[in-house]
């Protein structure tokens, strides 16, 4: 039976040695000699003790830029959701790697505060992404797209975190649906109401039976400007 590829013999040691040491005590050399590899291996598949942790984020976001530049104006929100499934996939994917990760993760203050950077990575990249696509240069406008990319990255990790504590046995169908909240939130930007268009209707209680209240209801209707 053949070897597993270096840089998952790595992962493991890496990991088993944290669990039995602690991330502090555990070094590249020692990283290195568990897998069976030397440091110049150990190297060539990651820059650092650190990087051995979490995943590929230059890779996953180039991913994400593709998908991203794949779409059109119309299916702009349609990208953003495939490449919110795409990355969580990739979490889904690694499997008992990704929960280790987690348990470290949430004991190491370093490397919570180095995750929560790589998510701002990602914010940014959804970000610019929705604010090229809105076409609005104004502050309003800005701070729409902003909020817009906090919550997709707030609804993929809320997801995400339920399957790394094993709450959830269909993420992917969870994040579709999360991500479907989300997006209601946040209407097209031409299918938002102009500024003075459109129709206004007040309700009020009346002894009048509806048949005849109706004609004089579209007489106001056809006065508004307009129409």
């Amino acid at each position: 039976m053949s070897k597993p590829p270096a840089r998952m013999r790595l992962a493991d040691a890496a990991f088993a040695l944290f669990d039995e040491r602690g991330y502090d005590q555990t070094t590249v050399d020692d990283i290195a000699e568990r897998a069976g590899v030397g440091r110049t291996t150990f190297f060539r598949h990651y820059r650092s003790k650190e990087a051995v942790i979490f995943p590929d984020h230059d890779r996953l976001l180039e991913l994400i830029k593709d998908r991203l530049a794949t779409s059109s104006n119309s299916t702009a929100l349609v990208a953003v959701s495939d490449a919110v499934r795409l990355v969580l996939l990739h979490y889904i994917d690694e499997g008992d790697l990704a929960r280790r990760r987690y348990a470290l993760t949430s004991k190491v203050a370093a490397l919570r505060d180095r995750e929560i950077a790589s998510v701002a990575r990602y914010q940014r990249l959804f970000r610019e992404f929705i604010a090229n696509w809105m076409g609005d240069p104004t502050e309003s406008a800005s701070l729409r797209a902003e909020l817009m990319a906090a919550s997709v990255v707030a609804a993929h990790n809320h997801v995400l975190r339920r399957w790394l504590r094993g709450e959830s046995s269909d993420p992917v169908a969870e994040v579709d649906a999360a991500m479907r909240e989300v997006l209601a939130l946040f209407p097209a930007p031409n299918s938002l109401p102009e500024t003075g268009r459109g129709t206004t209707v007040v309700a009020f209680r009346s002894g009048q039976d509806i048949d005849a209240l109706l004609p004089a209801l579209r007489r106001l209707v056809e006065d508004e400007p307009g129409h």
